[in-house]
């Protein structure tokens, strides 16, 4: 039987806490249980009531990964939930609200993955996102070029754009919108891409065609869609070692110089915590949001 906890009232269930996670670093899942607590005040103003996909990989990050959208069986009756529509009808999805819900999810092995809008208001965009993905032999050197040149163009339109590291090869950019649906952001960010590519040629590359990507950076406008999910701020990925998609200063970004600059695990966070705050804390902020033009 799992040993239970309480957290700040609610008793949680721990399971398996010895159980390696990444093997090649020897990381359990007591440690990203450790993880996940220790970045609850930076991490949970960017889940709160988003409806979350989870991408679980609950025998480690060599193991099967499954995405889990509905409300999983056993989910205990204090965590929050809320019925979101679907294209073939509404589901009802988890909200985590509080850091006895994050544990809870936390303890199913857990990457999180947000929508770009609220459970309040499905379908209505409140964040523009980008995910710049590098084809080797480019690497997030090369996305650093695209996401300053995207910044200075978002810029333009009076929008600002904050920079994370997605965990894995690439970076994301989000900003801060309103007043439109998915579909007017999609299109909005798909025009982005394709300036983008115009003005890097040799670099940028908008469509998603595969045999394109090698040596380009691939500028995925197509997570603003609302049936689309991006990675969370300050998640754990499900990679080789337990790498942190981390949030990072435009300095940061400006100054990267090798394919490993901007690499971040879970042991780095907290320190850049203390150091930084949270760097994109202010694209939760809905008063600074833009208008699309």
């Amino acid at each position: 039987m799992a040993p239970i906890t309480e957290v700040e009232g609610r008793r949680v269930a721990l399971s398996n806490l010895d159980k390696v996670l990444y093997p090649a670093t020897g990381f359990t899942k007591g440690e990203v249980l450790h993880y996940y607590a220790s970045v609850a005040d930076v991490l949970l103003p960017h889940l709160r009531d988003r409806p979350l996909s989870f991408l679980r990989y609950p025998d480690g990050a060599d193991g099967e990964r499954f995405f889990v959208k509905n409300v999983p069986p056993g989910t205990p009756e204090w965590v929050t939930t809320a019925e979101v529509p679907r294209s073939a009808g509404a589901a009802r999805m988890v909200l985590v609200q509080d850091l006895p819900s994050l544990m809870w999810a936390a303890n199913l092995v857990t990457e999180f993955h947000t929508p770009q809008w609220v459970a309040e208001a499905p379908g209505e965009a409140d964040r523009l996102v980008l995910d710049l993905d590098p084809g080797a032999p480019a690497t997030v050197v090369d996305c650093c070029r695209v996401a300053l040149w995207l910044r200075e163009r978002l810029a333009g339109d009076g929008i600002t754009a904050y920079a994370k590291t997605s965990g894995s090869k690439g970076l994301h950019l989000l900003a801060a919108v309103r007043g439109a649906s998915g579909e007017r952001t999609s299109e909005y960010a798909k025009g982005l891409a394709v300036e983008a590519e115009k003005a890097m040629p040799e670099l940028v590359l908008h469509r998603m065609t595969r045999s394109l990507r090698a040596g380009k950076v691939f500028v995925d406008w197509s997570q603003n869609a609302a049936r689309k999910t991006t990675a969370a701020p300050y998640t754990l990925r499900a990679r080789r070692v337990p790498t942190v998609s981390a949030p990072v200063t435009w300095e940061e970004v400006a100054g990267c110089e090798g394919a490993g600059g901007l690499e971040f695990r879970a042991e780095d966070v907290a320190g850049r915590v203390r150091e930084f705050g949270d760097p994109m804390a202010a694209v939760l902020d809905a008063s600074g949001a833009a208008e699309l033009p």
